[in-house]
């Protein structure tokens, strides 16, 4: 059978983060894509100027729509800006017993724009995170929902991360791409083990859509049978080879986005006919 992962997101109308980007993400590491659209955004590499909430009522009828048929493999949750919006994913995921859920924390864009109302924090924290798989937040995101300065070093990430298996979280990938150093280091925090993943720092400002990639990276391996640790690994394998050749796309004029098709376009910057 097909893998078939879900992604519950917001849209980019530029294409580099948000569903456009876990569609992508999907079709690279070869499991069918479908979604539930939870915001629209009117966005490109420079930022993020208007966003439309879609009404509760309709995100419940897209769970309904895709759960009722597809047989899911996995579920990828990203932006949900407003509590109310928090609570319809949260009654979908209820409705279908999803279990195989990565949440991945969206709260400032790359370019700066603020993604999660600040009431909506609480919802998020209590409602969300403890019926995820794994959480996916950053520094800064993992910060700001546990109210601590920004961790500096791995002691300081684990620290935050065992925070999150406090309050409920099963998992923590906690992603260090905002950190200093030659690496680029994320650590995958669970109740008795703790995996690092490191890779070399890459200097590219084409950096728009990694969050989201990397948490549908997870979903997908997740989709496809793996462990937690081993679809964490291909994932941060996998974005960190789309950042490489980030620079290679040369699309719009701010943060452009990382290459989801690296392996396949050649090595200009259009596809091969």
């Amino acid at each position: 059978m097909t893998a078939v992962a879900v992604t519950v997101a917001g849209s980019d109308s530029s294409g580099g983060a948000g569903i456009q980007a876990d569609l992508k993400t999907f079709a690279a590491l070869g499991v069918y894509g479908a979604t539930v659209v939870t915001a629209l955004t009117a966005q490109n590499t420079k930022g993020v100027t208007a966003i439309h909430d879609v009404p509760p009522d309709f995100i419940e009828a897209q769970f309904d729509a895709v759960f009722s048929d597809l047989a899911v493999d996995a579920v990828k949750v990203g932006m949900l800006s407003r509590t109310e919006t928090i609570a319809a994913v949260v009654a979908g995921l209820d409705r279908y017993g999803l279990t195989n859920v990565v949440v991945d924390p969206v709260m400032i864009s790359t370019s700066g724009a603020r993604l999660l109302n600040d009431d909506a924090i609480d919802a998020l924290k209590h409602t969300l995170i403890p019926r995820a798989r794994v959480i996916t937040p950053n520094l800064l995101e993992a910060a700001a929902l546990l109210g601590r300065p920004v961790a500096t070093n791995e002691s300081a990430m684990r620290g935050q991360a065992e925070r999150f298996l406090l309050h409920g979280a099963k998992a923590v990938l906690i992603k260090g791409g905002h950190g200093m150093g030659p690496e680029a280091v994320d650590l995958l925090v669970e109740r008795d083990t703790v995996t690092r993943f490191a890779a070399a720092r890459i200097a590219t400002k084409n950096t728009h859509g990694t969050g989201c990639t990397l948490s549908s990276a997870v979903a997908a391996g997740l989709a496809k049978g793996y462990g937690l640790a081993e679809a964490a690994r291909r994932a941060k394998d996998y974005v960190t080879a789309a950042i490489a050749n980030a620079d290679r796309l040369g699309i719009g004029t701010g943060n452009g986005p990382i290459h989801h098709f690296h392996r396949w376009w050649s090595t200009s910057a259009t596809p091969t006919e």
